[in-house]
Order: C-alpha cells, then sequence, then structure tokens
C-alpha cells in the first residue's frame, strides 16, 4: 500500500494566523509580550515545545499549561469560522481515488481534530487521522508522523507527506519521508525549499493542478 499524509493546520484549513492570534491573546493573558511574527515561525510546532521556543530558558514554567488551555480556550472561538482553502477537499478525494491511502497526520487535540475534519469534508475519502493523544513527542520530531504512517500500515518509502511548515519537512526528513511545501501557511517557497522541501506549490489548489507530475503522481507510478 501507498500513501499521502497531510498535515492539517495551513495546509488544509486556512487556521495559521488563527493559531498565531491565539498564541498570542494566551501570552498576553500571561502577562507575556510575544511578537506574532516569532509566533508564526513556530506554527507547526506542538503547544509545549513552541512554548519552549518562544520563552526564556530561566522561566518559571508553572504558567505553561496555563498558556496552552487559554490557547485553546480562544482558538475554539474561531471554529465557527474556520474555512479549507480552495481545493483542499478536492485534493484529498483526487488522492483517494487515485488509489492512495490518505492520512492526516495531525497534532490537534480530538476534539479540534473533529472541527478540522468538519471543514475539510472529505471523511469518506480519509484512511484514518492522528491527534496529539498518538505521540509523545511534537514536530520537528518525527513521532505524529510515525503514528500516521502505523495507522493505516504504510511503510516510510511507500509515503509522501504534504505540509506548509519548516517543522513538517524537518520531521518527514528524520523518517526519509519526501515532503512537498506549500506556502498556504504563510511560510514562502525559498523557506520551504531550504528547509528540504521535495518540492513547493502555492496551495491545495495548485497541488491538485499538478497532481500527475508532483511526487504524488511519482509515488503511485513508484
Amino acid at each position: 500500500m501507498k500513501g499521502v499524509l497531510f498535515d492539517v493546520d495551513g495546509t488544509l484549513v486556512d487556521s495559521n494566523y488563527v493559531h498565531v492570534l491565539a498564541w498570542w491573546q494566551a501570552f498576553r493573558q500571561a502577562g507575556l509580550d510575544v511578537p506574532m511574527a516569532a509566533i508564526h515561525r513556530c506554527v507547526g510546532m506542538g503547544g509545549g515545545r513552541l512554548i519552549e521556543e518562544l520563552l526564556d530558558d530561566g522561566r518559571d514554567r508553572s504558567g505553561d499549561e496555563q498558556i496552552k488551555a487559554a490557547h485553546g480556550a480562544v482558538f475554539s472561538t474561531y471554529w465557527p469560522a474556520l474555512r479549507r482553502f480552495d481545493g483542499a477537499r478536492e485534493l484529498v478525494d483526487h488522492t483517494a481515488a487515485e488509489g492512495l491511502a490518505v492520512v492526516l497526520a495531525s497534532s490537534a487535540e480530538e476534539t479540534e481534530l473533529a472541527v478540522l475534519r468538519r471543514v475539510i469534508d472529505a471523511d469518506g475519502s480519509i484512511t484514518a487521522a492522528t491527534s496529539s493523544a498518538d505521540a509523545d513527542n511534537s514536530k520537528p520530531a518525527p513521532d505524529i508522523l510515525q503514528a500516521a504512517l502505523d495507522s493505516a500500515g504504510l511503510r516510510a518509502e511507500d509515503a509522501v507527506f504534504v505540509g506548509d511548515a519548516v517543522w513538517d519537512i524537518h520531521a518527514a526528513g528524520e523518517l526519509g519521508i519526501p515532503c512537498i511545501g506549500l506556502e498556504s501557511g504563510g511560510t514562502p517557497a525559498d523557506v520551504l525549499t531550504q528547509a528540504g522541501a521535495a518540492e513547493v506549490y502555492r496551495n491545495p489548489q495548485d497541488l491538485l493542478e499538478h497532481f500527475s507530475e508532483s511526487a504524488l503522481g511519482r509515488l503511485l507510478r513508484s
């Protein structure tokens, strides 16, 4: 079996900047002023790792869980406004119709993942999906991708990962999985390429239109 692992936030769903705003507000509630640009560069990491990356090593960590909870609470207020990117549902459906397993490699909480799946609206084409409960360590560690492979009975050499952040590319590289980068999450093509993306497309619609010549098409023919 061959398959495609899809990141969700910023890749299929237009939510990265909502996460930035939610983290910014969570930090402000904790009395911390963290620039939005710095937060955006860390979106794609798990919450705990993002906090570690953005705050001083010598800080009092007793408030970290409260910051994570505040982020989740703020982000949840935007759930009704979330939208999938143009071509996201069609890309997932086309991938499955071509005979490739589709796995959502998400590290969102279970309740949040359920919301994201409703936004994508392609459950009939999805073979499996992961959540934060499936990995001990978040990206750029490869744990969530290994869990995604295991959930669908896939081998790394028979998979391609589609993501929008450098952390997606680094995680895929740890397992030797080619990663297609999408600019839809706000990271430019040159940064994704320098991080090791096999190729870069603007958004899901662009990848769908170039499916046959992309790494997804090559996976099918291999």
